[in-house]
């Protein structure tokens, strides 16, 4: 009872900000339409097993104009029905797609706010395959809380129309045994009942092993299919290296989960399926056993027994509808629990950028990037580099050094506000424009000139604009292919792609630009012309980079340099002269 307390108020806490959002009132309006033709769903059950009695009794009595009424009666109630039943789906349908909009949205803005994203990986990303998660995972959410949900209203009403018929019923048809009739009130709703309750004990015996399963199915599937799209990114490298086979290997060892597990809840379902195909089987004559002493006693009618048994079906049913219904709620509570586990992360990734001690980024009325007593850490709290009484001046020129691995890249995350875990304190100027530039670029898959405006969007900047700064930082080739969608980290070289990150630097034109070996697979030529050009066109930009080559010292007047000291680096400001020595 504990755990279904909460995972009720987990399903509420998941599902009411939909219906409080500004999406809120034509999403109230399809579930009341949704609901209201469930109840008239109902009321027609309710209609048509009052006509089993009469229809049977017109069979039994041979009489010919009554049957005829009764079939045009229900002739009508179906077409009623089935226009009902279309429409429920309709609408069910377009409240689905609703919903899951306001959801992906909701959930796309927590994921990606602040670069909160990468912090969820930095701490270890407990909510595995945020894609399936957002893609999936919410997709089958308002699909089984509406479809369940729908069916346990529909239960309900049933069970509370239906209780009240079977007892009646109860009475007019009394339970005989041997010839003897048992006045026990409401007989077969007690029956109904017992029938359910050891139905849905064995049912939950049998298939609770179904919601782990379940989870780690969904989670299976995703990580396989997460490692083929990274194989299929990195195709390039993985035929330089000639690793196919590696490759191969890793992807069936990642499947060999997925069977594994497939394997379990084959075994699992198999046993359930025994269990609810035997009870569902029972069901059908159980109720003509419980009544038919009745009817062969003459106490009741043929249309008496039929009624009394689609009565009896109908409470029997409503009341079971935990059993008929397990494997979905299996599923649904997987999906469940990966949607809270994947919120946890989100909560855990926002509150490290705030929690004390945190790297504190601020801005202040000055003229200059400011570090004051910085101290990087690893996530689990192991310090990387100490950083102290630091500043990048506005228009300078700063070169940092320091060996491989020594945190150079670490403390630029920092400086720019992605790497929350450390103290200390880093002071932007107030409105100041900050840029990082990685040696590694992102370019979405879109338009060739949406790529290079990125973040900025599409239309941001003219073509014109942006076929100026390919021509300028040596990529005019491309000119011509700026309306053309590609995946431009594939289909251009790494020094292709390098270029084009300067060309974006040069359209955003920020305050300060951070390039982390932001030139490195160039050659020292190309290297010292694109200096030269963010030298001549971003004169006012203060330009701080890490570099490992002798030649960036010419285009630098300030260099920091990271020194170890006791197993820990220090970063201080050193002579640039000794940088090209």
């Amino acid at each position: 009872m504990k755990s279904l307390a909460m995972t009720i108020a987990t399903i509420w806490r998941l599902s009411v900000p939909y219906f409080r959002s500004e999406d809120r009132w034509p999403g109230r309006i399809l579930l009341a339409a949704v609901i209201a033709i469930e109840l008239s769903l109902v009321a027609i059950q309710v209609i048509l097993n009052q006509w089993y009695n009469r229809f049977y009794n017109t069979l039994q009595d041979h009489n010919w104009n009554a049957f005829v009424s009764a079939i045009l009666f229900f002739c009508v109630i179906a077409a009623v029905y089935t226009v009902l039943a279309v429409y429920q789906l309709y609408l069910n349908q377009w409240l689905q797609i609703r919903w899951r909009r306001w959801m992906t949205q909701t959930y796309l803005r927590q994921w990606l706010d602040s670069a909160n994203h990468y912090r969820m990986q930095l701490l270890g990303d407990a909510a595995d395959n945020p894609d399936q998660r957002i893609s999936d995972d919410l997709q089958m959410f308002v699909q089984y809380t509406l479809t369940i949900c729908i069916g346990i209203l529909n239960s309900v009403v049933t069970l509370g129309s239906f209780v009240v018929i079977l007892w009646r019923l109860s009475a007019e048809a009394p339970l005989t045994l041997f010839g003897v009739s048992y006045n026990i009130p409401g007989y077969l709703v007690w029956a109904a009942l017992i029938y359910a309750v050891v139905g849905t004990t064995l049912t939950h015996l049998i298939g609770w092993k179904l919601i782990p399963l379940n989870f780690q199915q969904q989670r299976f599937e995703a990580d396989f299919r997460f490692n083929l799209v990274r194989t299929r990114e990195n195709a390039e490298q993985i035929a330089a290296l000639g690793g196919e086979a590696a490759e191969r290997e890793r992807h069936l060892s990642r499947f060999s989960y997925v069977i594994g597990n497939w394997y379990a809840l084959m075994q699992r379902q198999k046993q359930l399926t025994f269990f609810t195909q035997s009870y569902s089987q029972a069901s059908v004559i159980f109720p003509y056993i419980m009544v038919s002493p009745a009817y062969f006693s003459g106490a009741v009618q043929l249309g008496g027994l039929m009624q009394t048994a689609s009565a009896f079906n109908s409470v029997q049913n409503a009341l079971s509808y935990f059993v008929s219904s397990y494997r979905n709620i299996a599923e649904w509570r997987a999906i469940i629990a990966r949607l809270t586990g994947f919120e946890q992360t989100i909560a855990a990734g926002r509150a490290a950028a705030v929690s004390p001690p945190a790297v504190e980024v601020t801005s202040a009325a000055h003229d200059a990037v400011v570090i004051d007593r910085l101290n990087v850490r690893l996530p689990k709290g192991e310090p990387i580099v100490v950083a102290d009484a630091i500043t990048f001046p506005a228009g300078g020129r700063v070169l940092v050094t320091g060996p491989s691995g020594a945190g150079k890249s670490t403390l630029f995350r920092a400086i720019v506000g992605i790497w929350p875990f450390g103290s200390g304190r880093v002071v932007i100027p107030t409105g100041a424009k900050v840029m990082l530039v990685p040696q590694r670029p992102y370019f979405p898959l879109s338009t060739l000139a949406t790529a290079i405006a990125f973040p900025a969007k599409a239309g941001t900047f003219d073509n014109r604009k942006i076929a100026e700064v390919l021509a300028a930082v040596g990529l005019p080739q491309l000119i011509d292919r700026l309306d053309e969608e590609q995946h431009w980290n594939r289909m251009l070289s790494l020094g292709e792609q390098q270029r084009l990150a300067i060309a974006r630097a040069l359209l955003q034109a920020p305050d300060y630009l951070f390039l982390d070996e932001a030139t490195a697979s160039l050659d020292e030529p190309a290297e010292a012309a694109l200096y030269r050009l963010l030298q001549e066109r971003l004169k006012g930009t203060t330009i701080v980079s890490i570099g490992h080559r002798s030649t960036l010292a010419a285009f630098h007047n300030i260099r920091v340099d990271f020194t170890l000291d006791h197993s820990l680096y220090r970063v201080r400001e050193a002579p640039l002269a000794s940088a090209a020595e």
